[in-house]
């Protein structure tokens, strides 16, 4: 089954962890997914978003993050770790969204990307997300990968090992380059394999902004990727939404009005075109330099 998905832009702050968080939220509470989610920033923004701070910094002490995971798999290289021992289930503030568990990020990615560079372990990543992606899509319903921004080499890897790729970008001049930038990149190395694009969201958009129009009109009529027709507005609930509650609280009192009605909307374009996506035959995986003994 084809159903992982990197949320990816090379700009930071266009709204890739709100995304995830919302989607992952809606497609648990309204549509009854299982959906994995997977935090591979440096930032760890949709695992504070997901989590309490108490229990993050909790589970990041006892080294149970999703970098420790890469870091026994691909760097020390011993007995093959159990990526399903590093999943923390039960996530999200939403009581109504009972069936999303998250795999940790942590501030050491930076520097474990910098030991995979530096020892050339480029193709072991690659082979171990591989691998790991193989397994996760037959336990859930939906693999949402909360990529950060840049192409560093984790971010690589996701782009070439997921199925597919979701891309926000804020109506702006950045935003609009970085997807540009981001298309160009997917067309390099075509043998090696890139995930297949679902689309571009709009997000954080000014109903009030007459720039905010004339950039999303300039989205989608320039854009390779078709954009979704739903897009998320700035809206305070929204911005509210990221602040973990420790006190549970239902999808509308979340998401409450026109902010909860236009997340089902998306969740609901969303599952669309991922059905039409997934009913197309799947190219076949580029083999890793070291999986081909190049």
């Amino acid at each position: 089954m084809r159903n992982s998905i990197t949320v990816m832009n090379a700009k930071g702050g266009v709204g890739k962890s709100s995304l995830v968080l919302t989607l992952a939220e809606t497609l648990s509470a309204h549509h009854g997914k299982k959906v994995l989610v997977i935090d591979s920033d440096a930032h760890a923004s949709i695992s504070t978003m997901l989590i309490s701070p108490d229990w993050l910094a909790t589970i990041q002490g006892q080294s149970r993050t999703f970098v420790d995971y890469l870091i026994a798999v691909v760097l020390k290289g011993g007995a093959p770790a159990s990526w399903r021992t590093f999943v923390i289930s039960n996530v999200s503030d939403v009581d109504d969204a009972r069936s999303i568990d998250l795999l940790l990020g942590g501030g050491h990615l930076t520097l474990f990307e910098r030991e995979v560079s530096k020892g050339g372990h480029e193709a072991g990543l690659r082979l171990a997300i591989r691998a790991f992606l193989a397994e996760a899509r037959h336990a859930y319903d939906l693999i949402l990968i909360d990529s950060a921004p840049g192409l560093s080499v984790l971010t690589e890897c996701w782009l070439r090992e997921a199925d597919f790729c979701l891309s926000p970008a804020k109506p702006d001049y950045l935003s609009t380059h970085a997807l540009q930038f981001l298309q160009q990149f997917g067309r390099r190395d075509a043998e090696m394999g890139f995930s297949e694009s679902l689309g571009v969201v709009i997000s954080m958009k000014d109903a009030n902004s007459a720039e905010d129009e004339q950039f999303d009109r300039w989205l989608r009529h320039h854009l390779k990727d078709a954009c979704f027709e739903q897009t998320i507005p700035r809206a305070a609930a929204l911005q509210t939404a990221a602040y973990f509650s420790v006190r549970r609280r239902s999808f509308w009192a979340k998401y409450p009005g026109q902010t909860g009605r236009v997340l089902r909307q998306l969740a609901s374009e969303f599952l669309a075109r991922l059905a039409v996506a997934q009913a197309r035959p799947a190219a076949a995986p580029a083999p890793s330099h070291e999986a081909s003994g190049k």
